[in-house]
């Protein structure tokens, strides 16, 4: 491994508590991005969702199930982000721009998970099923125990960045997280969830799914960019055997994401499907694949390309014109 001032990981030759000069600009943008973003669930009012949610057979059965899987997932899926943050990635990423970023990450995703609960208390939901579902719900729980098992080892107590073999592992982590949960895993259910809010239902959750989403695109960029940084200077690591893994857990998320989404529409809604779902996974798949350098593997066309228009937009009306907002999109955004 590479000691030298350049250094993103844990050397003799970094002090974290020296933030300037800044070595690394493209943290200190994806911070600021962050603070220019910043919401809180509470701004979004979730009567009109109250009401659809209560009225018999406004929100079908199928809907229903939808809606629920993806609380279920998400509830606790940013609890497992954040401490993955937290107890993991913070004490082997000790350049302090980097650090400044991950604590605003870390804060972020409390915000998220600060969003369950609204959404939770506001529908009246019983708390011991939706955050039990990552336990009770096959199709949920596959998926938290594939991205957890690719952190256990940077988890050990005993763990240090010592070698190349070291640094695979720390890379491998942030592929489980920044790759495949959040920029796999979350975009399906933001793509189902957002679907609803077009169709003009349960329009607070679907705002505040709008505003985790552009969070999310910004966690994206930077874990891109850090992944990045770390093969620039530690491209031993980067090794075509290592590549082939990488890829390959990869597309084993696109098929855990997609038993996922089978579960959650197992009859489709709206027009919406687990089949076009499956093309926008492996659309959305080459996209991560490609920004971390590595090759595509599906070529598939883009099926929803109003995602885009969703972050491209710096300054709109939610869809339903009940408040002007104000919110920034992160600075290279390829990732939607």
């Amino acid at each position: 491994m590479q000691q030298n001032k350049k250094s993103l990981l844990n050397c003799s030759h970094t002090d974290p508590n020296k933030i300037l000069p800044i070595q690394y600009a493209w943290a200190r943008t994806h911070y600021k991005n962050g603070v220019a973003n910043n919401w809180t669930p509470e701004e979004v009012p979730m009567q009109q969702d109250v009401e659809q949610w209560k009225k018999p057979g406004f929100i079908t059965d199928d809907e229903r199930r939808m809606i629920m899987w993806n609380l279920g997932f998400f509830s606790t899926a940013e609890s497992l982000t954040a401490n993955n943050i937290v107890l993991a990635v913070y004490k082997h990423i000790t350049n302090p721009e980097c650090r400044q970023y991950l604590l605003r990450q870390a804060f972020e995703e409390a915000i998220h998970t600060d969003m369950f609960i609204y959404c939770c208390d506001s529908l009246g939901l019983d708390p011991d099923e939706v955050y039990t579902m990552y336990q009770t719900v096959e199709s949920i729980k596959a998926k938290d125990e594939f991205v957890v098992d690719m952190t256990k080892s940077i988890l050990d107590p005993n763990f240090a960045i010592t070698d190349t073999e070291s640094i695979q592992k720390l890379l491998n982590d942030l592929v489980g997280y920044y790759v495949i949960m959040e920029g796999i895993f979350f975009y399906a259910g933001f793509a189902m969830m957002l679907h609803l809010l077009r169709n003009q239902k349960m329009v607070g959750i679907g705002e505040q799914f709008q505003y985790t989403l552009r969070d999310e695109s910004t966690h994206l960029a930077f874990g891109a960019d850090l992944i990045g940084t770390i093969i620039a200077e530690n491209p031993e690591a980067w090794t075509d055997s290592f590549k082939a893994t990488i890829t390959e857990k990869i597309k084993k998320a696109v098929d855990l994401e997609h038993a996922y989404a089978q579960d959650c529409l197992p009859r489709g809604i709206l027009g919406l499907n687990a089949e076009l779902i499956r093309q926008y996974l492996e659309y959305t798949a080459d996209r991560r694949l490609q920004r971390i350098g590595l090759n595509t593997v599906y070529n598939t066309n883009n099926p929803f390309p109003w995602m885009s228009e969703i972050m491209d937009l710096r300054k709109e009306k939610n869809f339903f014109e009940t408040r002007v907002t104000e919110y920034q999109t992160a600075g290279q955004l390829d990732w939607d």
